[in-house]
């Protein structure tokens, strides 16, 4: 567990609950608190009592239990005292924490199918309850979501970043949408190497020289696509529903708390519109596979046309020479050319123009052409 106190520009770190009950003259202006989803679990009595020392108010039960599913879908829900964003995260990872042991990675089951980078992306959710002075967070095992963030908030805090522009949040809210959009941004850090590992895909299946039998993996890349997709989609409705809420929030009380509350729509579009772009993404790989694969069925059902053509001219060809050939098998006594000294040549000069001129005759209606490659 790792805790925060943000206060003007100096933020300090402890992982001690008990002390977070006291309010002290100088209290800072709010908390995070991240912990680990079997942190949350363990700890869960005296989270809640904190909370209570802090908030006046303590986690609603059925809210526990969200932070504590890692099966759920990114969602959005309120109640008067605090808001709950539930955020399915795109990172690189192993994969998804275990069901039967919350927060703990599952190194020892086996990875999904489909290209490496599919299988390294990590979907494990990561659930934020926002209170007007405290954030508490709950992430899978070792995030390094949380840890990064947590490094580049100490570092906002140095005096060399404060004399380089840099802010901290405002508030809890604040707090969250940043670690929000850090989730989506180390997502489309993995862009490039997704589209290279499909383009590598398309390339197989186009090929005309090779032959793909890895169809398998293919559909699991397919599935993989197909589930981002989803999870894409619930994030963006999730982020809907806490921007539709923020603008139910009360009017500001003062032109500072304003340009505060103007900030955090301002951040809240920033997020909403980077989520669109990881949903247009992950839609263009989509299609794209899937246009990969009719492009392969449809090159392997026009080569199959060729080689079909190209046995149909041939058959052509050689079946007016059967039929002359068959003329001079028969047993008959008296057959024209038989007996002459150059009939066969002369039959043989007959098949043979009859064969150039079919030749001619299909290349000049295209049945016989050279496909370029």
């Amino acid at each position: 567990m790792r805790i925060f106190s943000i206060a003007g520009g100096n933020v300090t770190e402890t992982d001690q609950l008990e002390g977070l009950s006291r309010t002290p003259a100088g209290e800072p202006a709010y908390l995070w608190i991240a912990c680990a989803r079997r942190e949350f679990e363990v700890l869960q009595a005296q989270i809640q009592s904190a909370l209570h020392a802090l908030t006046g108010t303590t986690l609603v039960d059925l809210h526990v239990a969200d932070l504590l599913n890692n099966q759920l879908p990114s969602h959005y829900d309120y109640t008067s005292q605090y808001d709950v964003l539930v955020f399915r995260r795109l990172a690189a990872g192993q994969t998804e924490t275990d069901l039967s042991r919350p927060g703990l990675p599952l190194s020892h089951l086996s990875a999904r199918g489909g290209p490496p980078i599919l299988r390294r992306i990590d979907t494990s959710p990561v659930g934020f309850a926002v209170f007007d002075h405290v954030l508490l967070t709950v992430h899978p095992t070792d995030c390094a979501v949380r840890d990064a963030y947590a490094a580049k908030l100490l570092g906002a805090a140095s005096a060399e970043s404060r004399a380089a522009g840099a802010r901290l949040p405002n508030g809890p809210a604040d707090l969250m949408l940043r670690i929000v959009n850090h989730m989506v941004d180390g997502y489309l850090d993995l862009r490039r190497e997704l589209t290279h590992q499909l383009d590598h895909w398309q390339s197989e299946l186009l090929n005309p020289r090779t032959r793909f039998n890895n169809w398998g993996s293919l559909l699991d890349a397919r599935l993989s696509l197909h589930q981002l997709d989803e999870i894409c989609e619930d994030q963006r409705a999730a982020l809907q529903d806490w921007v539709e809420a923020l603008k139910t929030w009360p009017a500001a009380g003062s032109t500072a708390e304003g340009q505060e509350r103007e900030l955090l729509h301002v951040r809240s579009r920033d997020v909403l519109e980077h989520i669109e772009r990881v949903v247009h993404h992950v839609r263009r790989l989509e299609q794209s596979a899937e246009t990969a694969v009719q492009m392969h069925f449809n090159a392997q059902s026009h080569r199959a046309n060729e080689i079909m053509r190209t046995l149909t001219v041939l058959t052509a060809v050689f079946l007016p020479l059967n039929l002359i050939a068959g003329i001079f098998g028969m047993n008959f006594e008296f057959i024209p050319l038989l007996h002459l000294a150059n009939g066969f040549w002369i039959a043989m000069a007959l098949m043979l123009l009859v064969a150039v001129g079919l030749v001619i005759y299909f290349w000049r209606k295209r049945f016989i052409e050279h496909s370029g490659r």
